[in-house]
């Protein structure tokens, strides 16, 4: 009993003894605990962006965030190394290579100068040329004499009459054939009762002999001379720049619906078209003439024949020809060649260097070293009226090659 008593004393003094150690001790461990949540963790290197909330937050200033600091951060640009370049692309076979040309602008002119009667001035240096863009001089940066592409038709008489006039045609038109260059362009037009258009306007010659050699069979006797000459001015005066015609005709006029008043006043309307005529038959006629066949009406008409070419040349600033023999042609159609290929070629630097896309107006002028307008004399020493023909302005645009 009395032991049993002391047992429970003893324990009662330890619950005691436990229970003030443990009093004790609670203040340390609730110090410990708060310790333990405001301690950040180990594996965190950045200060905790949380604040007690006791602490006031500072307003951020004004102006907005500044550098690393409020409640929007803006990172920091890292560096990076430079990206590598781009790969060029592969070549397609057979492709062709295009490029976007962008130099400084160069204008090219070329000029004819001829006289009334429509024969080239020849001779004439860079400082006799002035040339205007928009009404401002403009300084040549070079100048040559070169000959230049003609557009041309040749309109041939082939009918049914004597044979000495269809040979005379076909070889004057092959000989004409013959000294085309491949930057002509060339028609070939033949007439009898009415126009047949052979071949149109071409550059290869080839075509030009297949024409001709399709005159080998007339049909009709009659020769509208009239009426083809205005069929095929009317043809060319829709295209642009200087044509020529190659007459080569007899001259005579049998069945055209058009008289010879009304063929003149077409031809005195017409510009930049010119006519030049070879006459066929002559050889034919001499000998008709020195056998006693001439004179009469006969000669009357040949004579009519004559002036109708020479007026139809004459109007339009060209020449008439009248061959005897065939050596003759090579050298009339040399001249030909020099009268409408010759040309001056001038190339300047514009002023205005701004490729825009508008249109610019161009004349040329003829001008003394004294800077008036320049005299043309002739042999004689007699005043000559010229004519300076070049085109009337350009495009100022990029150029694709």
């Amino acid at each position: 009993m009395f032991s049993s008593t002391l047992v429970t004393c003893r324990r009662r003094k330890n619950w005691t003894i436990a229970a003030g150690m443990l009093l004790l001790l609670l203040p340390l461990v609730m110090a410990l605990s708060l310790a333990a949540q405001n301690t950040p963790p180990p594996s965190s290197s950045k200060p905790d962006t949380q604040q007690s909330p006791n602490k006031q937050e500072t307003p951020p200033e004004a102006g907005g965030p500044q550098n690393d600091v409020g409640p929007y951060v803006i990172p920091k640009k890292k560096e990076e190394p430079p990206p590598p370049p781009p790969e060029k692309p592969k070549k397609i076979e057979g492709m062709p290579d295009y490029s976007l040309k962008v130099d400084v602008p160069l204008v090219n002119v070329d000029v004819s100068v001829i006289s009334k009667d429509g024969q080239f001035i020849p001779g004439l240096k860079q400082d006799n040329f002035r040339v205007l863009e928009d009404g401002v001089p403009q300084k040549i940066s070079t100048f040559n004499q070169a000959e230049a592409p003609i557009t041309a038709v040749l309109l041939v008489e082939y009918a049914a009459t004597n044979y000495n006039y269809m040979y005379d045609a076909l070889n004057a038109s092959y000989t004409f054939a013959s000294g085309l260059k491949k930057e002509d362009w060339v028609a070939v037009v033949s007439y009898d009762m009415q126009s047949h258009i052979l071949v149109d306007f071409t550059q290869d010659k080839k075509a030009v002999y297949g024409a001709l050699n399709m005159l080998r069979i007339p049909g009709f006797s009659e020769r509208n001379l009239f009426d083809a000459v205005y069929d095929t001015i009317d043809r060319l005066d829709r295209l642009e720049g200087r044509k020529y015609i190659i007459l080569v005709s007899s001259g005579r006029d049998t069945f055209s619906k058009l008289n010879l008043d009304q063929i003149l006043k077409k031809i005195k309307t017409t510009k930049n078209i010119t006519i030049y005529s070879i006459s066929i038959g002559r050889a034919l006629r001499e000998y008709l003439d020195s056998h006693g066949y001439g004179g009469g009406p006969v000669s009357t008409d040949w004579l009519q024949a004559d002036n109708q070419l020479n007026t139809f040349s004459r109007m339009t600033g060209g020449r008439a020809y009248f061959p005897r023999f065939e050596g003759e042609l090579p050298e009339i159609f040399h001249d030909v060649a020099a009268d409408i290929r010759n040309q001056y070629s001038i190339t300047y630097h514009p002023t205005n260097t701004a490729l825009d896309g508008t249109y610019r107006k161009l004349k040329v002028e003829l001008v003394a070293p004294d800077g008036g307008p320049l005299k043309v004399r002739n042999q004689k020493g007699k005043d000559v009226k010229v004519e300076v023909i070049a085109r009337e302005g350009y495009t100022a645009k990029h150029t694709v090659e």
